[in-house]
Order: structure tokens, then C-alpha cells, then sequence
């Protein structure tokens, strides 16, 4: 009988826990499962462990509209609505789409006592990084670097950058480009640069992807099959590794990492329900077919979508430093929240410097450790990477 009145007591007791309301309030916004699947899922995964704000949870999830760039007033609105719950502590918003800036301006304003934090921002990084408190974006400075050092891990000789004009005219896809020029100067590889179809033009993404399915067997014939190929273009993704793995030659890992990005439908990958946001079941299937095919050790990705562990860490870090168990600002104690939802893979990064070369420790610049098919993880987090590849003017002449 007392055992049982024990178990009782205990049952009480973990009902009470579950149903007393949180402390304070995290805002998440992210967009919709049809434009951001994978920030979404990070979202869900972050509701599942906090619960919701109308059940007495942390989390306060909205999703952004499908056509932000033309109903930017509700994205703004959408973040000023988190300021008006006096409970609310902190807001994450991923990614941090046009309308981030002026949204977070007006919190600021009304409540300056709210955490605001932008993932991978499609605004200006002075912009963002002048009213966020934190701010984090891919590295695509480091991976400038990384990448070529991972190409010669596969055993490449030439390196073939796809792009467009677009994308030369910003600043960090620029500036990945010369210096994955140089690093190949030093590392002993050929560079080119190859255009393709830029998917907002006149060809759209059908006409994109179709130029990129006919092209790459002719570039896997001219450069050899131990060529690297990296696309800064996301549509260009999975028509570049449906050639590569039929072809020959080497995929690195897409410009904004996750393993969902070109794969699936290049090989014909169906996941189920269960399958959505379990990046190592993901991963599980996506390394099968590739090794069926013959492509062990020449197909690279990120293990775990950046969108998802943006919104995923970037919520865990936040919940830290409202606690008091985490500081802002800290570069280690941002990597383990992310690392907390990532488990196997390993994250670095630097922090962004502005055109004046002035530092901006409230903006940092991120990677995650490459993991090929049928080879593992390539310990890039690791590597030292110069100095003069961070020089702003490198390969300037």
C-alpha cells in the first residue's frame, strides 16, 4: 500500500511538472513546409521538446508567407505580434528573410529586453548584424578553402566552380570563388570556372537543370572523371549528381548543406512520413543507393540540414542564455547548442568581417563536417586554414 501510494504521489507529481506553464516565451518563425521543409521540420522537433506556447510550452511557432518578397509587411508584423506577449524572451527567426531587418528594429524598439536571433539572413550582413544580437550564416569563406581541401581528399585534379553572373555579385560567393582559386594554386589542382543558367532567367529551373543534365557528361569528358564539381545554385544540385554519379567525377556538397538538397531526386529516393527530419535515416538511404550505383567515396553532403539545425540550435541557444546557463555571444557555447541536435557531426566557423575589416563578433560564419558516402566523415572541422585566405582582396590582382 505504500508503494502504491509512492506511485501515486509520483504520477501527481509529474502531472503538476507537465502542466505548469514556462517561465518565458522563445518566438520561432520559419518558413512553410512547401518553401522550407527542413526549417520547418527543425521547427516541429523544437515544439516536440519545449511544447507549444498554448499548451503552456516555450514555443511560439509562426510560419512566414510563401511570397515573402511581396507581403513583406506581414513578415514584419508577424515578428513585431511576438513583442506584445510579456513573456517573450527571445526571437529566432530562419531563415531571415527580406522584411527581418525593419521587423527586428521595430522589437527593439518596443521591447529591448527580447533576444533577437537571424539564421542564414537574405539581407545585407551589416543590416542584420546592426539589430540583431546574433546573427549566423554558412561559411562560405572558409569553405572556399575547405572545399578544395576536400576535393583532393577524393582524389581530384581539377576543380570546376558552376555559377552565374548573379551570383558573382555577392559578396561572399565572390569572394568563395577566388579563393577556392587560390587554394587550388596551392594545393596543386586546376580551377575553372564554367557557367550555367541562372534559374530566375527567361529558362526558369526546368531550363536550368535541363542545360546542367546534357552539359555535365561533355565537362566530365573534357576535365577527366577525377574533377570536382561545386554549383553555387541549389536547382542545379540534383541534375549535377544525377550526371556525376552515372559519368564519373566528384559532387561536393551543396552550397547550403543538407543531404535532402538534389539527392533524392536524383536517384530516386521515396522517404516516408518517419523519414522526415531523421537526418541519420535520411542519410541511411541516401548512402545505400549511392554505394548500389558505384559511387562510394566520390559523393559528398552535410549529415544534417544547416536550415534545420539553424532552427533547431539557434532555439536551444537562446533557451541557454535566457536561463543563465549559456552567454551570449560565446562561440563555444553556440556550437554545443547546435551540436546538442546534430549528434556525429562536428561544426566550426569564424566570425565576419565588414568591408571596413571590422569584426563582427555578433555574426558568425558556420560549417558543418563534410560526410562522404561510403567513407565517412572527413574530419574538415579540423583542418587549420590560413590566414591570408580570410584576406578580404585574395586573389585580386
Amino acid at each position: 500500500m505504500k508503494k502504491l501510494l509512492l506511485a501515486f504521489l509520483f504520477v501527481v507529481l509529474l502531472s503538476s511538472i507537465a502542466l505548469a506553464d514556462a517561465p518565458f516565451h522563445i518566438g520561432l518563425m520559419t518558413g512553410t513546409v512547401s518553401q522550407a521543409e527542413d526549417e520547418l521540420r527543425g521547427a516541429e522537433w523544437m515544439i516536440q521538446e519545449y511544447g507549444r506556447v498554448s499548451d503552456g510550452g516555450y514555443i511560439n511557432h509562426l510560419t512566414f508567407p510563401d511570397n515573402f518578397m511581396t507581403e513583406m509587411e506581414t513578415t514584419i508584423s508577424q515578428i513585431v505580434s511576438y513583442s506584445d506577449d510579456p513573456l517573450m524572451k527571445a526571437i529566432i527567426v530562419n531563415e531571415a528573410i527580406p522584411g527581418t531587418v525593419e521587423g527586428f528594429r521595430r522589437v527593439r524598439e518596443r521591447r529591448p529586453d527580447i533576444l533577437l536571433f537571424a539564421g542564414n539572413p537574405q539581407e545585407d550582413p551589416v543590416m542584420i548584424s546592426d539589430v540583431a544580437d546574433l546573427t549566423v550564416h554558412t561559411d562560405s569563406i572558409s569553405r572556399g578553402y575547405l572545399s578544395i581541401v576536400e576535393a583532393k581528399m577524393l582524389g581530384a585534379e581539377n576543380y570546376v566552380f558552376i555559377t552565374f553572373p548573379r551570383h558573382l555579385s555577392m559578396e561572399l560567393i565572390s569572394r568563395m570563388k577566388s579563393i577556392g582559386e587560390v587554394a587550388c594554386q596551392d594545393l596543386g589542382l586546376n580551377f575553372f570556372v564554367v557557367g550555367a543558367p541562372d534559374p530566375t532567367s527567361d529558362v526558369g529551373v526546368a531550363g536550368a537543370q535541363q542545360f546542367l543534365l546534357e552539359k555535365v557528361p561533355t565537362w566530365i569528358e573534357q576535365y577527366g572523371q577525377k574533377t570536382a564539381f561545386f554549383s553555387t545554385n541549389a536547382s542545379h544540385h540534383e541534375p549535377l549528381i544525377k550526371r556525376v554519379v552515372e559519368f564519373g567525377g566528384i559532387y561536393i556538397e551543396a552550397q547550403r548543406g543538407t543531404p535532402t538538397m538534389g539527392y533524392p531526386g536524383a536517384l530516386g529516393i521515396k522517404f516516408a512520413e518517419e523519414d522526415k527530419g531523421n537526418w541519420p535515416n535520411i542519410v541511411k538511404k541516401i548512402e545505400e543507393k549511392v554505394v548500389a550505383m558505384g559511387a562510394s567515396g566520390r559523393m559528398a553532403c552535410w549529415a544534417y540540414s544547416f536550415a534545420y539545425s539553424m532552427s533547431t540550435g539557434l532555439t536551444e541557444y537562446a533557451k541557454r542564455v535566457v536561463e543563465g546557463t549559456a552567454k551570449l555571444l560565446d562561440k563555444d557555447d553556440i556550437m554545443d547548442a547546435i551540436g546538442k541536435y546534430t549528434g556525429g557531426a562536428k561544426w566550426n566557423g569564424s566570425y565576419y568581417f565588414d568591408a571596413n575589416d571590422v569584426e563582427r563578433r555578433n555574426f558568425m560564419l558556420i560549417y558543418q563536417d563534410t560526410y562522404v558516402f561510403g567513407k565517412g566523415y572527413l574530419n574538415l572541422t579540423s583542418e587549420i586554414i590560413p590566414e591570408k585566405y580570410y584576406d578580404r582582396n585574395i586573389g585580386k590582382k
